[in-house]
């Protein structure tokens, strides 16, 4: 089990997640109303999180591709459905389905 704590717009949540579970699933799981418009298929970057602490592990060409398409975006950004954690992580949430008033999108697979 590793710890993930998530700073989002209602507070900060801490919760524990089984390894190699999709970091979105455990934000949503735990409380976390984190979008994800495409369903976890790293189409939409709706699900972007910031990285603070701890290691998502290593970036996959079809995340890196799509990250590339944006501007707006630092070096420790990662979309949450593509993070598979290993790790202990501490992640900024950036975008929210309650913040900008719309539908979260379907729930990504395991």
């Amino acid at each position: 089990m590793f710890r993930v704590t998530a700073e989002a717009a209602q507070g900060t949540v801490a919760f524990d997640i089984e390894g190699d579970r999709k970091l979105v699933l455990g934000l949503e799981d735990n409380g976390v109303d984190i979008l994800h418009r495409c369903g976890g298929n790293a189409k939409c970057t709706t699900c972007r999180v910031e990285i603070l602490a701890g290691d998502p592990g290593e970036i996959g060409e079809v995340e890196k591709a799509i990250l590339a398409t944006k501007t707006d975006l630092n070096d420790h950004t990662r979309l949450s459905c593509q993070v598979r954690v290993m790790d202990d992580l501490h992640v900024k949430v950036i975008r929210q389905a309650s913040v900008e008033g719309m539908d979260a999108g379907g729930r990504p697979t395991e």
